[in-house]
């Protein structure tokens, strides 16, 4: 059982990237929607959250968690890692290694929320490569993404506002979980010399390749929530939907260990 998180539905991404590469693997995803969203919290808040959710998908039956929040993997994998004894998994490292794979000119751009912007870890792991890097931080793509209007104007106009300022980039990460649902949009408006990293799917490839196989289970998902499942359900749907059971976590301390 591999479990999966994020601040909200923006995830789901990562784990519809996971099920095409491990079709037969049986997942938890928790959404916490409730403390939604984790961008604009304090690092050590962010950290305490994610510490509750990796232990509270770990008493659920989760062998392995995938951080499925730039933001949380950002500012928590580390202390994740040093707290448990599981294989973890974030969506920075991998979207950082695809990157330096497919920049020709090592020019890459990473966008993201604020936490992930401010906390500097895309920068820092690619300029340790030797890159040249341009970061911005595009909060409000998010709520396109959940309005449904990731194709329209507005969002073309929102991209140019954000993207307008740009250096000589031929590679952008989309270092948000919700930014992939904007990948057709921002592929018009940065033309064929940007290649656009998904760090969704580079962390689905990732985990993959460490497994080594296509999952083994039926292919369960059991989605945990922390706010309400009808909205959760709504706003999935634009990212892709929910497959599966759906449980609604009413109090949060039962993400506390009893």
């Amino acid at each position: 059982m591999i479990g999966v998180f994020d601040s909200g539905v923006g995830g789901l991404t990562v784990l519809k990237a996971l099920r095409g590469t491990l079709p037969h693997q049986d997942f938890l995803y928790l959404g916490d929607t409730a403390r939604v969203p984790y961008g604009r919290k304090p690092p050590a808040m962010v950290r305490g959250f994610a510490l509750e959710i990796a232990d509270f998908l770990q008493r659920q039956g989760a062998e392995a968690i995938v951080v499925a929040c730039n933001t949380a993997t950002a500012l928590a994998l580390n202390d994740l890692q040093e707290r448990f004894d599981i294989p973890l998994w974030g969506v920075i490292e991998p979207g950082v290694e695809t990157a330096i794979r497919t920049t020709r000119s090592g020019s890459v751009g990473v966008i993201g929320t604020r936490g992930t912007i401010a906390s500097g870890a895309y920068q820092k792991r690619l300029e340790s490569q030797g890159m040249e890097v341009w970061a911005k931080a595009c909060p409000l793509f998010v709520h396109l993404v959940e309005e449904n209007l990731a194709d329209s104007a507005e969002a073309r106009l929102l991209a140019d506002h954000y993207l307008g300022d740009r250096p000589e980039i031929d590679t952008l990460i989309l270092g948000c979980t919700h930014y992939p649902v904007l990948a057709p949009m921002l592929a018009k408006v940065l033309g064929p010399e940007v290649s656009l990293v998904d760090s969704a799917r580079a962390a689905a490839d990732a985990v993959q390749k460490t497994l080594g196989h296509e999952g083994q289970g039926s292919g369960r998902i059991t989605h945990f929530v922390t706010g309400d499942a009808i909205a959760y359900q709504h706003t999935a749907a634009v990212i892709g939907g929910v497959e599966g059971e759906i449980v609604t976590i009413k109090d949060l301390r039962q993400l506390q260990t009893t």
